[in-house]
């Protein structure tokens, strides 16, 4: 008589099965402690991130606390909705802004998703009207003036260069509630073209990995913006500045 194997696993099924198991809970447990606990106090509060690359949304919305109709300047702005920490600004809150990055591919969704945002295609530096070189990856839209960042499979490129301070004068900028900056250790020479006290942004989010996190924290500190320490151990890829006086 034939008998019919119902939910019976022979020894490979099992190996395979319980394999299978263990990786996905190591997983879910790396994911999980992976995050500080700051963070998945966050997270608790407002839910995943959704949009930025990050957890930088959810600080974003804390310290903003529901505020309406805003200015931001985004510098390596990226993609109009992935990895963007200023999407939800404008979806949900009706900001409008500037967004610059290096690579023009951007300009046609920011046109077609973005209205309320102005997105421009430099290398923000501490000059303006010179030619950069910078390198893009061919597996991402990252990119980088170091090639090392980009990677070894990048292929170089030139765009034209501009100081941040021209292209908010020439936009008829005044004032900049939040200003958020990533562009791969090029952060320094954007802020030396960049008055911080003229326009004054209520907060600053800005990448800092280590070769340029002090020049980033002397920047800052010496103008009179101090670090968000509610933010400072949630987040271990920027660093948040707001005036010590607002």
């Amino acid at each position: 008589m034939q008998r019919h194997r119902f939910f019976r696993l022979d020894a490979l099924e099992v190996v395979f099965v319980v394999a299978l198991a263990v990786v996905v809970t190591w997983t879910a447990a790396r994911q999980h402690y992976s995050v500080p606990a700051e963070a998945r106090a966050f997270r608790a509060l407002y839910g995943r991130s959704v949009d930025s690359q990050y957890d930088e949304e959810l600080f974003i919305r804390d310290f903003f606390n529901g505020r309406r109709a805003g200015f931001f300047v985004d510098v390596g702005a990226n993609d109009y909705r992935k990895y963007n920490n200023t999407y939800y600004l404008e979806e949900r809150l009706g900001w409008s802004g500037i967004a610059v990055d290096a690579l023009g591919e951007f300009a046609a969704d920011y046109a077609r998703y973005r209205p309320r945002t102005r997105f421009f295609s430099f290398f923000v530096s501490d000059t303006s009207d010179a030619r950069a070189r910078f390198w893009a990856s061919r597996n991402s839209l990252l990119s980088s003036g170091e090639r090392d960042v980009a990677g070894h499979d990048s292929t170089a490129r030139e765009v034209p260069t501009i100081r941040l301070d021209d292209l908010l004068t020439r936009e008829g900028v005044n004032k900049v509630d939040f200003l958020t900056m990533d562009i791969e250790l090029a952060e320094p020479k954007a802020l030396a073209g960049f008055d911080l006290m003229r326009f004054r942004p209520d907060l600053v989010c800005i990448e800092a990995h280590l070769p340029v996190r002090q020049t980033i924290l002397d920047y800052f500190t010496h103008r009179g913006y101090v670090v968000v320490g509610r933010y400072l151990r949630a987040d271990d890829h920027n660093l948040y500045f707001t005036p010590l006086a607002r």
